[in-house]
This record gives C-alpha cells, structure tokens and sequence, in this order.
C-alpha cells in the first residue's frame, strides 16, 4: 500500500500577484523553488491563511530573486495581494519509505526570502 505524504512546503508565503485574466497557475520564484524542491508544472495545494481557502493548480517559474508569489486565473479569486499562503506538494511513499519521510518546510519572511529550511 501507498500513502500520499506531504513532500515540501512553502510557509507564509505572501501573495505578490493576482491576476484573474492570465491563463492559471501559480508563479513562484525561481529560488524558491530550488529550496523547497519543486518543479514548473508541479501540482500544488494551496492554502490561505487569511481566509480559509484551499485550493490546487500548478507551478510557473517566476524570476530568480523577484520573491514573486502570483496567482492567476481562477486561483487569482481565491487570495488577494499580501495574503500569506502555505504552499505544499505531496507523493505517493510506500509503507516503508512514508515511516521515515521527512518533508522539506521551507519558511519564509515577509518578502519572500527563505528564513530557514528544515526537515519535520
């Protein structure tokens, strides 16, 4: 049997960009990406701290450096500008690799810079 387990996150990420008339998906810097192990394309969970939503789409490389967080498209209506995300990927693990698994959480400050990096 396989379990679906949390691989990596992004923590408080704040929402940059939103722009509802651009073909969906969520950009996310380059950086980032590199520190939380994700990919362009990747399906992602999203979840808003100030209002509750929880919603998926997938990643689009935004510019190394920019701290850019944008959502767009039909995800553009689930945040605002400066609302904090939590952004996670999960993976199918077997038993005996989901007992010893330990997601990668990356924190971030309130420019979107990496303030640590850190196994659970």
């Amino acid at each position: 049997m396989n379990r679906i387990m949390l691989r990596a996150k992004l923590h408080r990420a704040t929402v940059t960009e939103a722009d509802l008339h651009y073909e969906g998906s969520c950009g996310i810097d380059e950086d980032l990406l590199d520190a939380a192990d994700m990919r362009e394309y990747e399906q992602i969970e999203l979840y808003n701290v100030n209002n509750g939503e929880r919603f998926s789409t997938y990643i689009i490389k935004k510019p190394r450096g920019s701290g850019a967080i944008s959502l767009n498209g039909a995800a553009a209506r689930k945040a605002q500008v400066g609302d904090l995300l939590i952004i996670c990927t999960y993976a199918p693990m077997s038993e005996d690799h989901a007992r010893d698994h330990k997601p990668r959480v990356v924190l971030l400050d309130e420019r979107n810079r990496v303030k640590e990096i850190r196994r659970l």
